[in-house]
């Protein structure tokens, strides 16, 4: 949507890097599944900004035929954490089994992540599709067991939560399968000081927006573009680190790897014509 992070990063890009060589046009998109989409489908898009675990999902659930070889990634941008904030008596993701558990809307970004994450713990619960701040009400009314909100920490939704409200975070251990798509992180009692306790910390996954783009082929006009697009985005990292650009650009490295996923390369090594090839006879 329009005060959506992603839509702010390709706003930065496009006022960064518009140039009389470089022509940035940022698009509203419809979630990382349909971004994805996009970038296979639609003409005219070659770049577009998804949750990490959006691949894995696609492959899994056979949405997009042909999305492992068609779609790579330019560079991760940010991370957002996996809040499970659960009431009392549930004291692990386990006891979720057959419970009704929030994950928003259909078709958002933690409705995917919270079905690829209770599939790889080996949990069922019961899925909810309530907007965010109606499954923080029923949460705190005991009327559903936990919800799970995909959002960069501190999440401004518990921060009115007070000290004695019963809810607490459930930690979401780092298993091997979760670690083929996410990164191990933790919730902290300066980040949450009402839900933990001073000192304290929870452990949880992140899922990383990463830049995504079509695999062009080498040596085409829409490589040589996208590799345009890299030199330029590299050579004016500094420029997005600086107000007014989203805070959100101090957390990018660059060269950070995205697990599940195959990097773009703007510079492929050209390979040696054999002699006589492309010559005439």
């Amino acid at each position: 949507g329009v005060d959506g992070t992603y839509i702010r990063f390709a706003a930065d890009l496009a006022s960064v890097l518009d140039d009389a060589d470089l022509r940035v046009i940022a698009i509203i998109g419809k979630g990382s599944l349909q971004n994805i989409s996009d970038i296979m489908l639609v003409r005219g898009i070659d770049i577009g900004i998804v949750q990490s675990d959006a691949l894995a999902f696609a492959r899994r659930n056979r949405l997009l035929p042909g999305v492992e070889s068609q779609i790579q990634y330019i560079t991760k941008l940010y991370d957002e954490e996996v809040h499970v904030l659960a009431r009392a008596g549930i004291a692990s993701v386990q006891d979720l089994a057959g419970q009704v558990v929030n994950v928003d809307v259909r078709g958002s970004g933690t409705a995917m992540t919270a079905s690829l994450l209770f599939e790889g713990l080996g949990v069922r619960p019961q899925f909810a599709f309530d907007p965010q701040d109606v499954a923080l009400t029923k949460l705190r009314a005991g009327e559903i067991a936990a919800m799970v909100f995909v959002a960069g920490k501190p999440a401004r939704l518990f921060a009115s939560i007070p000290p004695d409200s019963g809810l607490s975070f459930l930690a979401i251990p780092a298993t091997p399968a979760l670690l083929e798509t996410y990164l191990p992180t933790t919730l902290t009692a300066n980040e949450y000081p009402s839900l933990i306790g001073p000192g304290g910390s929870v452990e949880t996954i992140a899922v990383g927006a990463v830049m995504a783009v079509y695999a062009w082929q080498p040596g085409s006009e829409r490589h040589r573009k996208v590799a345009r697009f890299i030199e330029a985005m590299t050579g004016k990292f500094d420029q997005f680190l600086r107000p007014p650009r989203h805070p959100k650009w101090r957390e990018v490295n660059l060269a950070a790897q995205v697990p599940g996923w195959t990097r773009f390369d703007p510079n492929p090594p050209r390979v040696p014509r054999r002699r006589g090839e492309g010559e005439g006879q």
